[in-house]
């Protein structure tokens, strides 16, 4: 109880000020993971478990969110990440009985975000899914719109080259271990390109060229868009091996 004040009173700064964000998170990434651990019955991995970076989401969703009256920070927080954990657990089960039922999809079948974005109501998908693809489709423009982006900017940002898409998927990757990242993007409304391609490698003129592209992405794997998200992943070809996006 005693430290409580001084939690308190580093949430409500971490409120107004991205730095004080990510301070805090950094200082509570043990909790964080912990959080994570009891969801999955073991420790997460960074940049494999989606379920760490969905937690770090609710973490910083806990400060925005919280107040004094909710009681204490830590509980709130702890409340928040499970909900986060527990809905995308629900949609990834929804998914992977529709998945279970299908063919593993071939290379010229793969969907592109495009395809997602713009053709939501796909033949072997219910009536739920296709419900839930239209309203997230729906958020993320409106989300969207503060980027000054539209869809039709991503179908036409969408890369064509298959070492362009290996890169915009590493960019994807690093994103996802660094919640910064995703907090900068959000607080500023820019892609902090120099930052990622120092952490990547990835060329900067090849975000700029696909920047639209790459915020989507980096929405859609940061808001819980989880029916967009199933059909994105086998744009990343995981079933044939290729590292989970």
């Amino acid at each position: 109880m005693s430290i409580q004040p001084e939690i308190v009173h580093r949430v409500y700064a971490a409120k107004k000020d991205l730095s004080a964000a990510e301070d805090l998170i950094l200082d509570y990434i043990p909790f964080i993971k912990s959080e994570t651990a009891k969801a999955i019955g073991r420790a997460p991995i960074e940049g494999n478990d989606d379920e760490l970076s969905i937690a770090m989401i609710g973490f910083h969703e806990a400060i925005e969110t919280y107040s004094k009256e909710r009681g204490a920070f830590v509980s709130f927080a702890s409340l928040v990440i499970k909900r986060r954990i527990a809905d995308h657990h629900r949609r990834e089960n929804r998914f992977r009985a529709e998945v279970s039922l299908s063919a593993t999809v071939s290379e010229d079948e793969e969907i592109s975000i495009a395809d997602t974005l713009e053709s939501p109501e796909r033949p072997h998908d219910d009536i739920n899914e296709r419900e839930a693809v239209k309203a997230e489709i729906a958020e993320l423009s409106e989300q969207l719109k503060s980027f000054d982006i539209t869809l039709s900017d991503v179908a036409t940002n969408c890369p064509k080259q298959d070492r362009t898409m290996e890169a915009c998927k590493n960019v994807l990757g690093f994103a996802r271990s660094n919640p910064k990242i995703i907090q900068t993007l959000k607080g500023t409304k820019k892609l902090p390109i120099s930052i990622i391609s120092k952490g990547t490698g990835v060329d900067r003129k090849t975000m700029d060229r696909h920047r639209k592209y790459i915020v989507t992405l980096l929405l859609i794997y940061s808001n819980g868009y989880e029916s967009i998200r199933g059909h994105l992943k086998q744009v990343f070809n995981t079933e044939k091996g290729g590292a989970e996006a």
